[in-house]
């Protein structure tokens, strides 16, 4: 498959690891992607021996599952279960927690995603005021609080947007106007349990505004 097969670069990025300091992958960095392809029934991923090496536990392994399978998916069909070969074989045992032979559909969302997510801007953006944030989050109520800070942390704005559903993934978007200079976007869940239920998820983003 050619190097430029948006499918293959989907899973090369994905292998590679994000930009955003806010999430991570355990993938192999030297796996490298043989092929990503529709078969009957089926999204195939196949991938060099080194996806066989990493460090994890059960829970986490799982997470990498569902990372390739939303990955792939995204490409060539949301719909579509994804089956995990290395060098053209099924996978079977993996990392030495579990065992993946079939193909395997996404887990709801809820479960593996984290509840809100930035999509713009893009880390690290340049920017002209007034800036546009926006992105999906599965919220209480649908009410996501945001923040604004600067390079010391002083909080320069502050507001609650509202995702088009509660308790579902839905997509939000706020703009604010700033004045020139470096800034770190926060999206947080509203938390109306003061803590209980366990520490709030957030997402941030580091943009400059020119």
């Amino acid at each position: 498959m050619p190097a430029s097969d948006p499918a293959v670069g989907a899973v090369e990025a994905m292998i590679a690891g994000p930009e955003d300091p806010d999430y991570a992958t355990s993938w192999n960095p030297a796996t490298r992607v043989v092929d990503v392809r529709r078969a009957p029934g089926a999204i195939e991923v196949d991938l060099s021996a080194d996806a066989r090496t990493a460090s994890v536990g059960s829970g986490l392994a799982a997470l990498m599952v569902q990372q390739l399978v939303y990955t792939a998916s995204a490409a060539l069909g949301p719909q579509r279960p994804v089956q995990l070969l290395i060098d053209g074989r099924p996978a079977g045992e993996l990392w030495g927690v579990l065992t993946w032979t079939g193909p395997e559909h996404r887990d709801p969302p809820v479960d593996v995603r984290n509840l809100v997510q930035i999509d713009v801007p893009a880390e690290g953006a340049a920017l002209h005021s007034p800036v546009t944030v926006r992105g999906d989050a599965a919220v209480f109520e649908a009410t996501l609080p945001w923040r604004v800070l600067d390079t010391s942390g002083r909080v320069v704005r502050s507001g609650t947007a509202m995702t088009a559903e509660g308790q579902r993934f839905s997509p939000y978007s706020f703009r604010v106007r700033l004045p020139a200079g470096r800034y770190v976007a926060e999206v947080r869940e509203d938390d109306p349990s003061g803590g209980e239920g366990g520490p709030a998820m957030t997402d941030t983003r580091s943009f400059t505004v020119e």
